[in-house]
């Protein structure tokens, strides 16, 4: 039986980055059950009508058309000192190299209830299918627990659908992971203008209903009603609350796992020599304080691929771990952030201090002139750039990929004061002024405020010398 140089578990992002970058080099498989690779953050605008749903799917050829080969099975088990993986099918595929890069699934926390009919997570073709179905059948009132990006998108695509939908979070705001309280002022206005009720600082404590769900009960007691147990419309609660590692086929492989994925090296092999681990699946650390930290992003997933693939083909290339920038849109207001918020910040040791600039995307003289927020996070011990927040009303992941840069790159906050940056009538703010450039500069006034009240507190608390007194300190 013939063997194959590469054996990739999963063709999301990491498997077909691997495939496009490994696949004219090796004889590789990447075996996949799902119909489709999806583009999962297009699924909440394919809810809303914007797109139909087949956009979402990925082309195979992204993993064929470099030569691998793409295999539409379930794996059952891996038996790694033999290498080989056994299909559903009874077929056996033997490797040289393995990698796993089998994702994640969301999180559906066992509360009483979480197993009635209309109680989902959001991740797959068939989630998206079921909502979608669901709609079309008279969906009247539904809830979304979770108030990170997918929760927010998930909503604002109900509410335009005319659907009665509260959004639930544990979290006093919502983009709890993105942003800090002050600059979700904006963006939550906006979902309380669409109709959309907020249950902020709240846990679902129960589910209710005969065989579906029809009420969700809150830990402050209070009830949000979906439709009667008798009624001839559909309900749907989704649970957008996070996501677990795809673990289910390394039980008995030898193969070690963290709490939070599989455990790999910067050069993402894990503790079997021929056996590596990428995207989802995987448990890793922020670059910034070398602590284990959540990062199931795709914006992750690849980068980690591409780092094993240039690994296979002879180079020495490390991940250096999450910086997370993020980006989403609620309303008009296009929202992005990376690295640490103020409040991730705190808790990872750091003394932390911030600038905020507030311009316009435009000349203000210009036609349709929108607002825009940057605030940046800084470290005031040594004035590191540690993360930045934006809000705007044109794109900002442009601008979210110039702070992350700044991150990795270890700029001071008077790398981006002196910034050397261009102006346009329809694309910036007038040449005086730049909103980061402004964020920087008030940071930098709030250590010199800090400093000198440090200074004037010390003179206060030191007793004046008596005139011919020698000083003894």
């Amino acid at each position: 039986m013939s063997t194959k140089d590469i054996i990739v578990i999963g063709g999301g992002p990491a498997g077909i980055t691997l495939a496009k970058r490994l696949g004219r080099h090796f004889d590789m498989a990447v075996i996949r059950p799902e119909p489709h690779s999806m583009i999962y953050c297009a699924m909440p605008y394919a809810i809303e009508g914007l797109l139909p749903p087949e956009k979402t799917f990925k082309k195979d050829e992204l993993v064929t058309a470099s030569g691998a080969e793409l295999i539409r099975e379930h794996v059952t088990s891996i038996n790694v000192p033999e290498k080989y993986v056994v299909l559903e099918s009874g077929g056996i595929l033997h490797f040289q190299r393995l990698v796993i890069a089998t994702g994640a699934i969301p999180l559906i926390p066992q509360v009483p209830g979480a197993r009635l009919e209309g109680v989902m997570g959001f991740k797959t073709q068939e989630d998206m299918e079921t909502i979608i179905n669901l709609c079309r059948n008279g969906l009247r009132n539904a809830v979304v627990v979770g108030a990170g990006a997918i929760g927010v998108e998930l909503v604002q695509a109900l509410r335009t659908r005319n659907i009665q939908v509260t959004l639930v979070d544990m979290l006093p705001t919502i983009l709890g992971n993105m942003l800090d309280e002050d600059m979700t002022t904006a963006p939550t206005e906006i979902l309380a203008r669409e109709g959309i009720q907020l249950a902020l600082s709240r846990r679902v404590s129960a589910l209710e209903g005969s065989s579906r769900v029809s009420r969700v009960l809150l830990d402050n007691g209070q009830a949000i009603e979906l439709e009667p147990d008798d009624s001839e419309h559909p309900t749907l609660v989704v649970f957008c609350v996070g996501v677990r590692p795809e673990l289910t086929l390394l039980k008995d492989t030898g193969i070690e796992v963290g709490p939070t994925g599989i455990l790999v090296d910067g050069r993402m092999q894990t503790n079997i020599p021929y056996v590596y681990a990428c995207g989802d699946c995987v448990q890793f650390k922020s670059a910034l304080t070398g602590e284990v930290i959540s990062g199931k992003l795709a914006t992750n997933a690849v980068p980690m691929a591409k780092v094993l693939a240039a690994n296979l083909l002879g180079e020495d290339r490390v991940y250096p771990g999450f910086y997370n920038g993020a980006a989403t849109k609620i309303g008009e207001v296009y929202v992005g952030s990376t690295g640490l918020t103020v409040s991730a910040a705190s808790r990872a040791g750091f003394n932390v201090v911030t600038g905020m600039g507030k311009l316009f995307t435009r000349f203000p003289v210009m036609p349709d002139v929108r607002p825009l927020t940057v605030k940046l996070v800084a470290d005031a011990s040594s004035r590191r750039i540690i993360g930045g927040q934006i809000l705007s009303g044109v794109p900002v992941t442009a601008q979210v990929d110039l702070l992350t840069l700044a991150i990795q790159k270890k700029c001071v906050l008077e790398d981006i004061r002196d910034l050397s940056y261009s102006a346009q009538p329809y694309q910036s703010f007038f040449p005086a002024n730049n909103a980061m450039v402004m964020a920087a500069e008030q940071a930098l006034k709030a250590l010199r405020t800090q400093s000198e009240l440090s200074e004037n507190n010390e003179r206060e608390q030191t007793p004046p010398l008596t005139v011919g007194q020698p000083d003894r300190s």
